[in-house]
């Protein structure tokens, strides 16, 4: 199923205007996520609303957002007063400047989107303002309104498209002063920097994203698999540090025996091919058997077959119950 689109509305530069939508870049959503149950019955727990005197639920209709000023007052404010501070910037993301991009700075980036053309009209008015944006190999800074909020927003192409990227106010990002100013100022040797210099070498490599994988991730769905086929689990023991270091110098160049020792074993393995994208959590789980409330009971020879590696079926699971 396509992505719903988190806004949609109008871009324009200057008189030039068309169509857009914005969708998100990234997602979490098929990250192993956890609901909270009642130790004693297995069912899940619900939240209510309630009176924070009283005691009682609310209704959704009875309930408006206020302003705390004082520990027991708050000042009320309704949906229509708000819809009437609306800003242009609700339906319309206004470019007002072009900045290089080298003159972000990174504190301010908080996600990306994607913004693509809405509809079958407006493309090559899109195009017009993709095209620009690329040939002065600039960002493009406008605004957008997202959650009744408005945000700074970042436009720059990215192949046939837009990618936005939202930016923090100024008054959101904290002084680096205020945790820098106890740092020591101490004097570092050439040598202890020739030595760090040739560690950096050996572990220097090109970004390759794919490269990665999300280990605690991995360790989710092998514990859940092991779970559901009736296998007991063992905590792991904590692993053991190095201790405190006395000698800068003689960790540094401990340091650069240890990466010239894994260089060769680092080259063999990345000449291999990279791993696939990581399915959905729904495929890498074991599907579900028996009656919905316990998995049905297997020999420990065949557990253990199975646990050894996540399902990475594609299969549809057929519904508990």
């Amino acid at each position: 199923m396509a992505p719903r689109a988190n806004w949609k509305g109008f871009l324009r530069l200057s008189l030039v205007t068309c169509p857009v939508a914005l969708y998100p870049a990234t997602s979490d959503t098929e990250k192993v996520s956890f609901n909270q149950i009642n130790r004693k019955t297995g069912h899940r727990i619900k939240y209510a609303k309630v009176d924070a005197e009283t005691g009682e639920e609310v209704a959704s209709e009875d309930i408006m957002k206020g302003y705390k000023i004082d520990t027991d007052t708050y000042i009320e404010v309704s949906k229509d007063e708000l819809d009437d501070i609306a800003l242009e910037s609700t339906r319309t993301i206004e470019i007002d400047e072009f900045v290089p991009k080298s003159d972000i700075d990174g504190r301010y980036l908080i996600r990306p989107y994607y913004l693509v053309p809405d509809g079958k009209v407006g493309h090559d008015a899109f195009a017009v303002i993709r095209e620009t944006i690329r040939s002065m190999d600039k960002v493009a800074i406008g605004r957008v309104v997202l959650t009744n909020r408005e945000h700074i927003i970042a436009l720059e192409p990215l192949e046939k498209g837009l990618m936005g990227t939202l930016l923090r106010y100024p008054y959101e990002v904290r002084n680096e002063k205020e945790y820098f100013d106890d740092i020591q100022d101490v004097k570092i040797t050439k040598d202890m920097l020739d030595l760090a210099k040739h560690i950096v070498e050996q572990k220097s490599a090109s970004f390759e994203p794919e490269q990665f994988e999300d280990r605690y991730e991995q360790a989710l769905i092998d514990l859940i698999n092991q779970k559901r086929n009736g296998l007991s689990t063992k905590a792991k023991a904590a692993p053991k540090t190095a201790g405190n270091v006395i000698n800068l110098m003689d960790a540094l160049k401990r340091s650069l025996a240890s990466e010239q020792q894994a260089a060769p074993a680092a080259a063999k393995t990345k000449g291999k091919k990279p791993k696939k994208a990581a399915a959905g959590q729904r495929e890498m789980l074991l599907p579900i058997s028996g009656n919905g409330k316990r998995a049905a009971k297997e020999t420990a020879k065949e557990a253990s077959k199975k646990a050894e590696k996540p399902v990475r079926t594609a299969a549809r699971t057929k519904k508990a119950g």
